[in-house]
């Protein structure tokens, strides 16, 4: 049987130790099984095991192989479309429910690294920068917005202000959330894989869910064994393929890429992020970076459409790294890598539950550490009966994209490129 490593990362390189877990070779029994050992599924094992279920977890390669394992480690609030979009589109009794979940997440890993005493370089404040006007105009709209739900952890932050905090010339002005921060994300993965095992459950890896058997008691099969249970939850987004043919048809498989220059040293990186934040641009085609723990610059942006993995990496991501930090054009790349998220038309989560008893989370569209880590949580409510919440996820409007699977992918590129052009020129 096929053995999948983790890809080549500075993530990979840095994790923390995990033991080898075997591959599912019987059949077994169990309350819930979830498929996909992301964030998305080891958060619903873990509320589950918490409330006493007995849970199952098959992984297709290594716990936090796709985007739990891969991302820029950044901690943000809300939803890829913020609350004001979605009560736009649903009115304001649902967007109550969804804008008070909108700062949960991030709530939620801190419990989780405190409880389980996860190391994983957790740091606090996360800053959004403001290339024009008009995006200042935005953060402080978007300021107005989170404190009327209550999130009050916020600053704007004038050119002087932003000054402080990130030593780049770009930015008009920001906001700093000081509820944001960042992680090493396959750590904290790997610290709650330990917590799940910690609490009873069993984590199979390199075990792919080839077939799900649908009825009053499904059965996930695998290549070597099968797992039957009460209750399945998908949480395999990006990387789920062709499992659930129905999920596949409302979502896209889109890569991003980030780089890490070599360690810049204590002086070097103070003077580029001198309290530590991590930062993303306001953007529509985004950038993100931060520090790691050992002084690196790990830094990510664009979007490939269809998941395809670039060729050359560095050549993409380096121009805009040297675009707002000129002062590293000497700095070494020590390591390079893609991964994929996926993307909904909406760009809201898709939430369900397909018969009586599978039910899903995915779509977070660029947005899922805070997300998929509440997602969890909402998803073992329903299976406990408590459904307010993940009804009001699942209620959410949801549309195939134009074109089907054939089409997607150039009409969101087209998409792109028309707000790339925005981004551009200042609108």
């Amino acid at each position: 049987m096929a053995n999948t490593p983790y890809p080549e990362s500075y993530y990979a390189a840095s994790a923390n130790a995990a033991p080898p877990r075997p591959a599912l070779q019987d059949d077994v029994e169990t309350d819930v099984c979830v498929i996909g050992a992301g964030y998305t599924g080891l958060s619903s094992a873990l509320f589950l095991l918490e409330n006493g279920f007995r849970v199952a977890v098959l992984e297709a390669a290594k716990v936090g192989f796709g985007a739990s394992g891969r991302n820029g480690g950044q901690i943000v609030n809300s939803y890829s479309r913020d609350i004001d979009v979605i009560e736009r589109s649903v009115g304001p009794k649902q967007a109550q429910l969804l804008g008070q979940m909108a700062f949960e997440g991030g709530r939620i890993i801190r419990e989780r690294v405190a409880k389980y005493n996860i190391q994983c370089d957790l740091k606090d404040g996360g800053v959004f920068a403001a290339i024009t006007a008009k995006q200042m105009g935005h953060l402080e709209s978007q300021k107005r917005l989170w404190e009327r739900f209550g999130h009050t952890q916020l600053e704007l932050l004038d050119q002087r202000r932003i000054r402080e905090v990130v030593a780049c010339d770009q930015y008009v002005g920001g906001m700093l959330d000081m509820s944001g921060g960042h992680i090493h994300p396959l750590n904290l993965v790997l610290g709650e894989a330990a917590a799940v095992e910690s609490l009873g459950g069993t984590i199979y890896e390199q075990s792919p869910a080839v077939r799900i058997e649908r009825g009053a008691n499904p059965v996930v099969h695998t290549p070597q064994g099968k797992v039957r249970a009460k209750f399945i939850i998908v949480a395999g987004n990006a990387y789920i393929g062709n499992l659930v043919p129905e999920l596949a048809a409302k979502s896209m498989p889109c890569g991003t890429q980030v780089i890490a220059t070599e360690p810049l040293g204590d002086e070097l990186a103070k003077r580029l992020l001198p309290q530590d934040y991590c930062v993303e641009d306001c953007n529509y085609l985004l950038d993100y970076y931060r520090l790691s723990a050992d002084k690196r610059l790990i830094f990510g942006g664009g979007v490939v459409y269809g998941a395809r993995d670039p060729a050359n990496i560095e050549a993409i991501i380096r121009p805009k790294m040297l675009k707002a930090f000129p002062q590293l054009k000497d700095v070494k790349i020590d390591y390079a890598w893609t991964g994929n998220f996926l993307l909904t038309l909406s760009r809201l989560p898709q939430v369900g539950r397909l018969g009586d008893n599978i039910y899903y989370s995915q779509g977070c569209s660029g947005h899922g550490v805070t997300y998929t880590h509440l997602a969890g949580k909402v998803l073992a409510e329903a299976l406990r009966g408590q459904a307010e919440r993940f009804d009001a996820f699942a209620d959410l409007p949801h549309y195939p994209f134009p074109g089907g699977q054939l089409l997607r992918t150039p009409f969101a590129a087209l998409g792109a490129w028309y707000y790339g052009l925005r981004d551009k020129f200042g609108y």
